[in-house]
């Protein structure tokens, strides 16, 4: 019979190791994502908009915007230490981040059950709400901490 893996647990015992893990993303990384918060479920991130960052209207590009929405998400998704991957994003831009502004995105885990987990992600520019997405991923089988140093809990 397969053990039961308490998650929260597993968020508790391994959070050092998980909260390193998410933060050294490689792309993340390159783009200057600083991972601010992570809880269970949830995650929270921040970047500097640089001039490379702005698009042809001197406004922070929507790729920008998506890949710090995505980074929380999949930073929210993983926070269990179990390897969960997008499965479906909806982005809803609704202003435009402006030169020199600071972008804070925060993921906050919907629901969650063995293979799916729904999640509503907001980005501000500067405190202002310039985005907002609805995410969805799939939960894998597979931990990417030891998870096996806890069966004798």
């Amino acid at each position: 019979m397969k053990k039961h893996i308490d998650e929260l647990e597993v968020h508790k015992r391994f959070y050092n190791q998980i909260f390193d893990t998410l933060k050294a993303e490689p792309y993340a990384q390159f783009l200057g994502i600083e991972l601010v918060e992570l809880g269970e479920g949830t995650a929270t991130a921040e970047v500097e908009v640089k001039d490379h960052m702005l698009n042809t209207h001197n406004t922070v590009h929507g790729a920008i915007t998506f890949a710090i929405a995505d980074y929380v998400f999949a930073a929210a998704c993983n926070s269990y230490g179990k390897t969960s991957v997008g499965l479906s994003t909806t982005v809803n831009f609704i202003a435009a981040g402006q030169p020199g502004s600071k972008l804070r995105a925060t993921a906050t885990e919907e629901k969650r059950n063995h293979r799916t987990s729904w999640y509503n992600i907001r980005v501000e520019s500067d405190g202002e709400m310039i985005a907002k997405m609805e995410a969805i991923a799939y939960r894998k089988n597979h931990y990417f901490v030891p998870v096996e140093e806890m069966d004798g809990d």
